[in-house]
């Protein structure tokens, strides 16, 4: 399982740099700044918890703060679909973005049910 958080670390790091350069491509528009940030700050944490949960002293808190990246990144779907739909950024260009969104809440649900099912067995 060592590969694994390894490039989930890498994979989250590139997540958190491509939402900060599709935040800056927005345009200046008070609700596109609103939105922007949002996803930024979201965005951006997904990376920050994981390394934090590969730190966890135990596999409790490790499924805690998986938890929470999954939290962060359901929001941050929630605000790139806000700006689809209020047409600030078009679907076509949000779609990787979103897909890796997706990805990334898979994998780590997965990880975190794996997990709790090893917790409750032991």
């Amino acid at each position: 399982m060592k590969e694994e958080p390894v490039d989930l670390k890498i994979r989250t790091k590139k997540f958190a740099l491509r939402v900060i350069k599709m935040y800056s491509s927005l345009p200046k528009s008070t609700t596109a700044q609103v939105l922007g940030k949002q996803v930024l700050r979201s965005g951006t944490s997904v990376g920050a918890n994981f390394r934090e949960a590969y730190r966890a002293r135990s596999e409790a808190e490790f499924i805690s703060i998986l938890g929470i990246c999954l939290k962060e990144l359901e929001e941050t779907l929630y605000w790139f679909e806000l700006l689809v739909e209020s047409n600030i950024i078009s679907a076509e260009k949000l779609s990787s973005l979103m897909d890796e969104c997706d990805q990334l809440i898979a994998i780590l649900t997965s990880i975190a049910k794996g997990k709790k099912h090893k917790v409750h067995l032991s």
